[in-house]
């Protein structure tokens, strides 16, 4: 057990056999049973240097071993679900001496990725893709009379995402030879279910019980009533003692639950179940965060972690840093939290629904004192917002919480049952923008670009903390469908304001009046377009609002300015900008314009703010567009003065 993050290496042979291409299943018994030590403790270490998800992989890091242990990867295919848990796995296949730039520019991914590893066969970052991956993993070895295995490992909180049983539905029915494995660490499924639970799990483990099974199933299959009769007294013997029912219900042959620390029995089980003929489930117990105490007493604050400071050795005439000037800025995330209470006290319509992002998404102490009227449906974003959309036909106030990545996979639910009936729901988007180390699969790139296409759609972009509490307030009281959109982290620090008023909708604000040039800013980026409109004397607008656009604004600067910038953090593929050229040209209106977002293509991880300015989205960027623009127009604004501008920011 470890109660604190090594600073130095451990010592890990059998770990570095591993690392040097010593096949797992080359290990002595000693060395395999030394290894679970070894690789948590190395996980702990790297995960110190460089920081990250590590609770969520210190609970399958016995699983894992057994795993590559007992399947020929990556011939045999794993897929992990989310991704995780998916640090022991990379230690495991070549990327050791690499996990210190895990989720850093240029370093691996935070999750399983296929242009990474051959052993990452499905690329990965949102939940309960698994079983449909490894399910058209296996058909597509069927067809090819391939003997290749195929293993999904899915955890209790992903289980419940409505994709997951839609594929576990489809793979009872056409039966393909895969194993799920479910990781349930006790976060959302019940715990164990007592020592027979045990017991019995380990005689359907057994290959006496698997043989028997099978060899009965082949006779008594012969005589209709005898095998409906056997079948249905093996799922109630289940239903009994372990919480199997379910599954065998959809066509899949359970077992368990068992011991997911316990080595040797999961490197046996998986040993009889590995070849066996069609859908096979197999439930796992461990314990999120295994191995390290504050991780086991708090394993949701100990999911990720930033990586440690290292303190200056004084004795060693190291000098200390600075500290850091204390920087009173609020976390977008908390600004919402703290609205949503404030707006429950005043109406007691409102309900607030989160697909588990209660945390993330700051609706802790709105949970915890409004608990009748708060809704965590767990990872299921489809059912979350038609949840909604029922609570809105019946006079509720539903307001959905849910990140712009997560608002993706309800799009249907968002067209047909919201917008379509014009219901009243509020949906606040965390998390758009670009997110940092998470990456691709988490930045919030698109959000605006699949929402202003909707009728009956109002959305609004803030441009700081505050701006961000009265449009929540201004979305709230809409009659109809409103998104607020806001980024991760913290703002520009301006005062909120405690009294709520409306933001007048479609109407924008012209914060610096200038010549040639109008920055339209839509969002988070509004200080990069003030410190640009300061250095060119360029207007600036804050606009708040990308649907309904101020359209009377847009026309008298377009009639006023010699080019029209607009900027965001959104592709630039159909986002705001798009929208701002979308109505000039139906003006007639002959004004140029240039976009600042984020370009046509999915960026990488790496740190929130490197990204910003590695992808275009900051004052130089503006620079730059008008630069491009002056030479080959005639505006009434310096190059040469744009140009040192630009070099001395590079």
């Amino acid at each position: 057990m470890f109660n604190e993050l090594p600073t130095t290496r451990p010592s890990t042979p059998a770990l570095d056999k591993i690392d040097q291409g010593v096949n797992l299943s080359q290990l002595s018994e000693e060395e395999l049973l030394a290894l679970p030590e070894e690789l948590r403790s190395y996980l702990l270490f790297s995960a110190g240097q460089s920081g990250g998800h590590f609770g969520a992989g210190l609970g399958v890091v016995e699983l894992t071993i057994a795993l590559h242990r007992v399947f020929d990867t990556p011939r045999d295919r794993v897929v992990w679900d989310v991704g995780h848990q998916a640090y022991p796995h990379k230690i495991l296949t070549g990327r050791m001496q690499r996990m210190n730039t895990i989720r850093q520019a240029g370093g691996l991914a935070g999750f399983p990725k296929r242009s990474e590893s051959d052993y990452d066969t499905f690329g990965v970052g949102h939940s309960s893709t698994s079983i449909s991956a490894a399910m058209g993993m296996a058909l597509a070895a069927a067809r090819e009379q391939d003997p290749r295995r195929v293993v999904a490992v899915i955890g209790d909180g992903a289980i419940t995402g409505g994709m997951a049983f839609e594929a576990l539905a489809h793979a009872g029915d056409v039966r393909p030879n895969m194993l799920v494995i479910l990781n349930d660490n006790q976060m959302s499924i019940g715990r164990n279910t007592g020592g027979l639970a045990k017991y019995f799990a380990k005689i359907w483990a057994s290959k006496t019980y698997i043989s028997m099974r099978e060899g009965g199933k082949r006779v008594l299959k012969k005589i209709k009533p005898a095998w409906d009769l056997a079948k249905r007294t093996e799922e109630h013997m289940k239903g009994m003692v372990a919480p199997g029912t379910l599954f065998e219900e959809l066509g899949w042959h359970y077992i368990g639950p068992i011991d997911g620390h316990d080595l040797p029995q999961l490197v046996q089980t998986l040993e009889n179940m590995r070849d066996l003929e069609g859908p096979q489930f197999l439930h796992v117990l461990t314990m999120k965060g295994k191995g390290y105490s504050p991780a086991e007493a708090d394993p949701i604050g100990f999911h990720a972690i930033n990586k440690l400071e290292i303190k200056p050795n004084l004795e060693a005439g190291d000098v200390p840093p600075p500290p850091a000037p204390a920087l009173k800025k609020v976390k977008y995330q908390d600004v919402f939290g703290q609205w949503l209470c404030d707006m429950a006290a005043l109406d007691d319509r409102l309900m607030a629904i989160t697909p588990a992002m209660c945390e993330g998404s700051g609706m802790v102490e709105y949970a915890e004192q409004y608990p009748d009227r708060f809704f965590d449906v767990a990872i299921a974003e489809q059912h979350a917002v038609t949840l909604a959309a029922g609570m809105a036909c019946e006079g509720v106030k539903p307001v959905v919480a849910i990140y712009s990545t997560f608002l993706q996979r309800a799009y249907d639910q968002l067209v047909h049952d919201v917008a379509l009936q014009k219901l009243d729901v509020t949906f606040a988007i965390d998390r758009a923008g670009l997110v940092g180390q998470d990456g691709p699969t988490h930045h919030g790139a698109f959000d605006i670009s699949y929402l202003r296409c909707i009728p009956n759609m109002v959305i609004g972009a803030p441009s700081d903390e505050n701006e961000c509490r009265q449009m929540l307030y201004t979305a709230y009281r809409h009659p109809g469908p409103a998104a607020i959109r806001y980024p991760r982290g913290t703002g520009p620090g301006s005062l909120i304001e405690e009294t709520m008023s409306e933001v007048p909708i479609g109407k924008a604000v012209l914060v610096r009046p200038g010549q040639d040039i109008a920055i339209l800013n839509f969002g988070a980026l509004f200080s990069e377009a003030m410190k640009a409109g300061e250095e060119l004397d360029a207007t600036v607008v804050d606009m708040r609002w990308v649907k309904p656009l101020d359209e009377e604004l847009i026309l008298e600067l377009a009639a006023s300015h010699e080019l029209i910038i607009t900027v965001e953090e959104n592709a630039v593929a159909g986002g705001a900008g798009s929208a701002v050229s979308e109505f000039l040209a139906r003006s007639t209106n002959s004004c140029p314009v240039r976009h600042i977002g984020i370009p046509d293509q999915f960026i990488e991880h790496g740190d929130q703010g490197a990204l910003r300015t590695a992808e275009g989205l900051g004052e130089a960027a503006i620079l730059q567009a008008v630069e491009a623009h002056t030479s080959s127009k005639s505006l009434n604004v310096s190059p040469l003065r744009i140009g040192s501008t630009i070099q001395r920011q590079s």
